[in-house]
């Protein structure tokens, strides 16, 4: 039960601890309701069900480092280290959805874990060829800006970051999947987080931000918008993901991917 859902104000610090507290508890049962969509080994964008192996956004090659943000269970980073031969680092802010990456990890060498925040990341300057996050971090902060600023920062010059969000436009919509979920009801505009709560402890937090919004971002940290790809939904995929159904997506886009390159130095 949700003692309150709705629109509010939601800080930096307090949507970090309520995130991270929400993911903590939920690892298991996320996992156990998308494991199977997911795979324990399986790098899938977003719920339309497109992978990189589909669609290679990434471009990871072998003898790459690669750092996934907003890892969860680590499904990527696990497909990464298995199918492409690269040296990965899966990172998330949750030590339960590390733990529940733990013990779905079977590679030999085990996946390095580190526990982190997104905008405040203990790597390198200029160390890692790739970071992406699929669906991972860019929601669930205050300020996604720090996000992006921080993979340009660990990026070599030449490297590319990935991200799967949802889709800004779905914000004006209800969040389900069926013929309600049709009509926008607010503003797109409306940037005012998602937010629930117990009392006056938030536990629970999203933050939108319009499409314009993220590629402003995104220039700011220094990077180069390479493609901007809104995956349809396709007939092979008969699932229902909270909001994301066949319906929604044959008239509405329900993700966007950004593909940006950090100049060569």
């Amino acid at each position: 039960m949700i003692p309150h859902a709705g629109r509010r104000a939601a800080g930096d610090a307090e949507t970090r601890a309520a995130n991270r507290a929400w993911w903590d508890a939920e690892a298991e049962d996320y996992h156990a309701e998308h494991g199977a969509f997911l795979g324990d080994d399986g790098f899938v964008w977003g719920p339309e069900g497109w992978t990189e192996d589909e669609l290679d956004l990434l471009g990871a090659r072998p003898g790459m480092t690669v750092l996934e943000i907003g890892a969860g269970a680590a499904q990527c980073s696990r497909w990464l280290a298995r199918r492409r031969g690269v040296r990965v680092v899966a990172s998330d802010l949750s030590r339960g959805m590390l733990r529940t990456a733990r013990r779905l990890d079977g590679t030999d060498p085990p996946l390095p874990l580190v526990q982190c925040d997104g905008g405040a990341l203990p790597i390198a300057d200029a160390s890692v060829d790739r970071v992406f996050t699929a669906y991972g971090v860019i929601p669930f902060v205050a300020d996604s800006a720090r996000v992006l600023r921080e993979a340009a920062r660990v990026l070599r010059p030449g490297g590319r970051l990935v991200f799967s969000t949802s889709h800004p436009v779905r914000w004006a919509f209800p969040d389900v999947p069926g013929p309600e979920g049709l009509t926008a009801r607010t503003s797109y505009f409306d940037r005012t987080p998602y937010v629930e709560s117990d009392g006056d402890v938030v536990t629970y937090a999203e933050h939108h931000r319009t499409l314009g919004d993220l590629v402003r971002q995104v220039v700011a940290a220094g990077l180069v918008l390479t493609d901007l790809v809104e995956p349809e939904w396709p007939e092979r995929n008969a699932e229902t993901w909270g909001g994301w159904s066949p319906l929604r997506g044959q008239l509405l886009p329900g993700t966007a991917i950004l593909v940006c390159d950090r100049r060569g130095g």
